[in-house]
């Protein structure tokens, strides 16, 4: 079985790219984008049409609501399946999507963590309610230096995940990558690899362009029926580019155009955070 991966920052057009591939070789356009899995997050997320998905085959796109806690490791085993069924079918896969640890599990395995027991994370949750998230790194630090240096201080979600894993088996992430890790669902030597680098000011432009497109083509009315499950905050899909900036709006708290202004700007930073690991973890992909 042939498998396609494109990788590229946000708005890039590598699910346009995708779709080309797909139809030409009787593909099956596969997600590898965190975001793009959750159900009420199609404007939000920029998932494709439904007449790209009528074009081609798509799997593991709004499949999941946004109530679930969503993992790299539920998408390695869902993703998987997706490849085995192309397989039967002798259709190509294409994998494609921005999240770069996605495609980092796809092709060297995942870390094997034991599960955290819930009283765990039930006490912890407790302990660092209220505490903002550059303190949480100050306390990850003095626990667990090595994971500490090797994450962000307003990656909140990595942190207490850092934190689960220490204070659960006294070991680091770092140590468990090191000595857990299952084998690649792919030979990384027989796939195509590519990414989709636009030139910056273009990059920016597509940006600008697609959030006008989104917050006039329905992302407010989507966020706004979000809004109404009363999510925690800290859940993945409660993350999502303009999910913040346009509830902020819909209380009242920022214009229409402080909002549509926060998430261009987010957006273009999210797109330099991909680039960056683009540039780290895929420097022998193919510029596509």
């Amino acid at each position: 079985m042939t498998v396609v991966l494109i990788a590229g920052p946000t708005a890039s057009g590598k699910s346009r790219l995708a779709l080309e591939i797909a139809a030409e070789r009787d593909g099956v356009v596969v997600n590898a984008d965190s975001m793009q899995v959750y159900r009420e997050l199609r404007i939000v997320s920029a998932r494709p049409s439904a007449e790209d998905e009528i074009a081609a085959p798509h799997r593991l796109y709004g499949h999941v609501s946004a109530a679930t806690r969503y993992s790299v490791g539920t998408w390695l085993a869902e993703v998987a399946l997706v490849l085995a069924e192309a397989q039967q079918q002798g259709r190509t896969a294409v994998v494609v999507g921005g999240t770069g640890l996605y495609f980092k599990a796809l092709l060297e395995g995942l870390v094997t963590v034991p599960p955290i027991p819930a009283d765990v994370r039930a006490a912890i949750a407790r302990d660092i309610d209220g505490v903002e998230t550059a303190a949480l790194h100050l306390m990850l630090a003095d626990a667990d230096p090595e994971d500490a240096a090797a994450i962000r201080p307003s990656d909140r979600s990595r942190i207490v995940r850092a934190l689960e894993v220490f204070t659960a088996t006294g070991l680091s992430l770092a140590a468990w990558q090191r000595t857990g890790t299952q084998s690649p669902l792919v030979d990384p030597a027989r796939v195509e690899r590519r990414i989709v680098l636009p030139e910056r000011a273009e990059l920016h432009r597509r940006i600008a362009a697609r959030t006008e497109a989104m917050v006039h083509g329905g992302a407010i009315e989507e966020v706004r029926a979000l809004a109404a499950f009363n999510l925690d905050p800290a859940m993945p899909a409660m993350k999502a580019i303009g999910v913040r900036e346009l509830m902020a709006h819909i209380a009242g708290k920022m214009s229409l155009d402080e909002a549509v202004a926060a998430m261009k700007t987010e957006t273009r930073r999210y797109a330099k955070r991909q680039m960056t690991w683009i540039r780290n973890q895929m420097a022998d992909w193919a510029d596509a």
